[in-house]
């Protein structure tokens, strides 16, 4: 990891060591291991008739659905009820999954559909929700390249619905670029940055962008993990702003706005961190606890609710967790603290999440919008 600039070049050879969101160092295991099959119910109990197979459960006081997670190093995704649920996995419960690093999960506009990128694994995947099937990849599996149909290190990838058919952005790292693709003709009709070129130059090129969320607008937010800041798009490229971090944080992750229109970011270091930042540069709340149970350890996504509180997966401590701002204490969490497993009420690694509302039920008649990250315009 870096903390300050270098030329370009040596930097470039350096990112290739880097530990980048979802493909941390293994650490310890805990109890329970591997071959115990997470039961779809309470935490800890087996219910296999769940009340709700589909759908969401009712929103609490904390969390306004449920939440979509992205458990990386267990090879799979689940969504969770804020009473700590398990009411949906893929794969289903003891079969094999087609999934390697599933590092971030994101359901499609109207909610059918999940995309996730395998950052580890080069590919990116779009799963229908109901039939649990995967029903369409980009990448080749295992292999990085830049030529057309490969990836090097995918993040964030998103799944719009244009006027002229269905589009895929993701931040593809360390290829420095941040890809278009339409995904019927499973082709790239637009790039930001120059393939290979690590330089901080937006919207030329761009120094390892591991970000690429929805803007107002048809904008994006693009997190530069070289810059150490975030660029806010419109929806032709052009620079309207650039949001610069702390100078004592580095490893930005996933920024992204807020309901207020600020820009939250995760940092993906130990201990970790999170700050919220209005467009104009101003911190407005961090969150950095050094030691104790509160502490973070390199988490990679943060949101902010629109109750106020945050959400964030917190990935080498095996837990999401949501913090009230005002009183900088966790007040919900699903996982154990820097223990890994299987079974129900563990994670292993969860690099990323999302927000199934409360009324919506996956594969119905849904209509678009709704989403955490759904601005005018932007294709919700």
């Amino acid at each position: 990891m870096f903390r300050s600039l270098a030329p370009w070049g040596a930097l470039l050879a350096l990112l290739g060591g880097l530990m980048l969101p979802g493909c941390g160092a293994q650490h310890a295991k805990g109890v329970p291991a591997s071959g115990h099959k997470v039961a779809i119910g309470k935490s800890g109990a087996s219910d296999p008739k769940p009340a709700l197979p589909w759908g969401s459960s009712a929103a609490s006081s904390i969390l306004p659905g449920d939440i979509l997670v992205a458990d990386s190093h267990n090879n799979r995704i689940l969504l969770v009820t804020p009473q700590k649920r398990i009411v949906w996995q893929f794969p289903s419960p003891g079969q094999p999954s087609p999934l390697t690093d599933d590092d971030d999960v994101f359901f499609g506009p109207r909610f059918d559909e999940i995309i996730t990128n395998e950052e580890g694994h080069n590919v990116i995947a779009i799963i229908n929700f109901k039939s649990r099937k995967v029903v369409w990849t980009y990448g080749h599996a295992g292999v990085a390249g830049s030529n057309p149909g490969y990836l090097n290190t995918p993040d964030d990838a998103f799944l719009y619905v244009k006027a002229q058919g269905q589009l895929i952005t993701v931040a593809d790292i360390k290829n420095q670029r941040i890809l278009f693709i339409d995904r019927s003709a499973h082709k790239i009709v637009k790039q930001y940055g120059v393939t290979g070129l690590y330089r901080v130059n937006p919207p030329v090129s761009f120094a390892a962008p591991n970000g690429d969320f929805p803007a107002p607008q048809g904008g994006m937010l693009v997190t530069q993990i070289g810059g150490n800041d975030a660029i806010w798009l419109d929806k032709n490229g052009k620079v309207l702003r650039t949001i610069h971090f702390p100078s004592d944080l580095y490893y930005p992750s996933d920024a992204n706005f807020t309901p207020q229109g600020n820009i939250i970011c995760a940092f993906y270091t130990k201990p970790g961190a999170v700050v919220i930042m209005s467009p104009q540069g101003k911190v407005l709340w961090r969150y950095s606890p050094s030691t104790g149970p509160r502490a973070l350890n390199q988490p990679s996504l943060a949101v902010q609710l629109t109750n106020g509180l945050v959400l964030l997966n917190d990935d080498m401590n095996d837990r999401i967790i949501v913090i009230d701002p005002r009183t900088n204490r966790i007040v919900w969490q699903y996982g154990h603290t820097g223990v890994s497993g299987t079974a129900p009420g563990y994670l292993d690694v969860p690099d990323g999440l999302d927000i199934l509302p409360a009324g919506v039920v996956p594969g119905g008649n849904n209509p678009i919008g709704g989403h955490l990250w759904s601005y005018p315009g932007n294709g919700y």
